[in-house]
């Protein structure tokens, strides 16, 4: 168990900033899927936050294997999934490895919807009767809701991802809100006092389920964080160092391995 996790701080890592596709994207041969420029390297999002001595991952996509080897996590207390498509769901299988080493279920803590899909892609994992290595999942029902992991006061925050409803969430002074491209008016209250904000970003120009360079700018102003991070990036923005130069001071995109952190 990591020495970080008694300490007063909040620290939250990015796994993964890419959209669905990831950057490279198979087949492409634009400057970004081609950039040598190792912050242009993204898997699938994905943040593993550590706060008042829990360790919490936010989805677990197709690359949760990959991300799990290359950050060297051994253990989780939660696992947060913000809805329930592919790319933030499709690594649930690898937690049998958790389960063995931690030799408990996992925690995972999602909305109903969530779970109802959950069933039909992994109906294995709910069986009364498993197959032997079958994931063991404990699934906890939430929404728009506070709620407690552990004694710990998790903060969600409801968003629309097109029509789907999605949830983002708030680890005391740092919030996480990804694929989405609406946040509801009596949301932002939960956004207030933030040292850090995350938003995702796919593209210049409207984008039918995901927010706009420029809308997820006028959501950061609207936030007003001292520090506003841009993830679930494509490769229809510029390279990392290009997309930073016309970016304001306090806005910056994300990139695999970082690691921000807030009291």
């Amino acid at each position: 168990m990591s020495s970080f996790k008694q300490m007063e701080r909040t620290r939250l890592t990015f796994l993964g900033t890419g959209t669905s596709q990831g950057i490279p994207m198979l087949g492409c041969g634009c400057a970004v899927c081609t950039s040598n420029d190792v912050r242009d390297k993204r898997l699938r999002a994905s943040v593993l936050v550590e706060h008042q001595g829990l360790r919490i991952l936010v989805d677990a996509g197709p690359d949760f294997r990959q991300q799990m080897l290359r950050s060297g996590i051994s253990d989780l207390d939660a696992i947060l999934l913000t809805h329930n498509h592919k790319d933030h769901t499709g690594g649930l299988d690898d937690i049998r490895a958790f389960n063995y080493h931690q030799k408990k279920a996992a925690e995972i803590y999602c909305e109903k919807y969530v779970e109802d899909s959950l069933r039909m892609e992994y109906s294995y994992a709910f069986e009364e009767n498993k197959y032997p290595g079958a994931p063991d999942w404990n699934v906890h029902i939430i929404d728009e809701r506070p709620f407690l992991i552990n004694g710990v006061e998790i903060i969600p925050v409801r968003g629309r991802h097109f029509r789907l409803p999605v949830l983002g969430f708030r680890f005391g002074k740092i919030a996480y809100c990804t694929d989405m491209n609406h946040i509801p008016e009596e949301e932002f209250s939960k956004l207030e006092g933030l040292e850090h904000f995350i938003i995702n970003c796919v593209r210049r120009g409207r984008h039918i389920s995901h927010f706009s360079l420029e809308g997820a700018l006028a959501v950061s102003e609207r936030v007003g964080a001292r520090h506003t991070w841009l993830t679930h990036l494509s490769h229809q923005l510029p390279c990392y160092e290009e997309l930073t130069a016309e970016l304001p001071e306090n806005i910056l995109p994300a990139y695999d391995g970082l690691c921000i952190e807030s009291l």
